[in-house]
């Protein structure tokens, strides 16, 4: 009877679907990915090379400028889908070449002014979409954890 109380609670757990989310911008048809899909509570966001609205690469115009234009970019899909920075629970970082790794931080930080920073992961990757210097991969929460932040 014991080994049946674990198979009752699962099979009656309420399955979590895939939802489609609010983008500043439609993706392109030829594109194979989402920019973002809501699960539950948790919104999982496609990485984001610095690519700027008017479809221009801004990491030709720069690794500063590819960092902005990644972020801005996660911001502009966080605020469609009622969210900020400060739901941002998780972030991950590929950099071309780890000698950005203080400029990168310099940039990304200021997007989390007077928020808690999110989880984050890092590590160099060659060969990045479209010959981007940088990716940035975040996943946000609707309800806000309860994290404090160290002095």
């Amino acid at each position: 009877m014991v080994r049946l109380i674990p198979a009752a609670l699962l099979l009656a757990a309420t399955p979590a679907f895939a939802q489609p989310v609010a983008a500043p911008q439609p993706m392109p048809a030829s594109l194979p990915f989402s920019p973002a899909i809501r699960v539950g509570d948790i919104l999982y966001m496609s990485g984001q090379i610095g690519q700027v609205p008017e479809g221009m690469d801004a990491h030709k115009e720069g690794f500063d400028a590819a960092v902005r234009g990644a972020m801005d970019a996660i911001g502009g899909i966080l605020k469609d889908n009622g969210l900020d920075f400060g739901d941002v629970v998780k972030c991950t970082v590929m950099l071309d070449d780890m000698a950005d790794w203080p400029r990168f931080n310099a940039a990304y930080t200021p997007y989390f002014a007077g928020k808690r920073l999110p989880t984050r992961s890092a590590f160099g990757a060659d060969g990045l979409a479209l010959g981007a210097p940088l990716e940035v991969e975040c996943i946000a929460a609707y309800t806000s954890p309860t994290a404090v932040r160290p002095e």
